[in-house]
């Protein structure tokens, strides 16, 4: 029996699903390039030169100590990313605003740390939202947004109000 391949660990980098389509096409493209060098020295064998690499795929390679170097590795990392970026859990945040990249990576390492490893973000734009997020997972919707909590608490304020309204009579 063959013993089961760790699971991947993504970087911070790597937010949406989007990203990781990247992660696989660059990753094939350093295939493409390596084979192409083996094919102009003919089967040598010798030391390959590797092709400048982003830093996701650089981050993504070291946190998983991978060695592109070897064909069977680049072909087993490859079905395994794609596999991964189909199959990968989605948490579907909605902003009332852009996100910047720094601050996707932070919340992307929290999500990670805590919910699941390789979970995958996709971001979207509700400026009626006036300000928090809307979270929606397969199995739960979360309105953390500031126009919710206002409307929750519209009889506090209106309470508070009235209580000004007797204290300035």
């Amino acid at each position: 029996m063959s013993e089961a391949a760790p699971e991947l660990n993504l970087p911070p980098s790597v937010v949406s699903r989007a990203d990781m389509t990247r992660l696989v096409r660059e990753l094939e493209l350093v295939d493409d390039e390596l084979e192409a060098q083996k094919a102009r020295r003919q089967g040598e064998s010798g030391h390959y030169h590797l092709p400048n690499m982003s830093q996701a795929l650089n981050d993504f390679l070291q946190l998983n100590k991978i060695d592109v170097a070897s064909d069977r590795t680049r072909m087993d990392i490859k079905a395994r990313l794609r596999k991964l970026k189909d199959h990968a859990p989605i948490l579907h945040m909605t902003f009332a605003t852009e996100t910047d990249p720094e601050s996707m990576q932070k919340l992307m390492a929290w999500v990670r740390r805590e919910l699941h490893p390789q979970a995958l973000i996709s971001t979207g734009l509700q400026p009626s939202l006036i300000g928090g997020v809307y979270v929606r997972t397969p199995n739960h919707v979360h309105d953390l947004s500031l126009r919710t909590h206002m409307k929750d608490s519209r009889g506090l304020i209106v309470a508070a109000l009235d209580k000004l309204k007797e204290v300035a009579q």
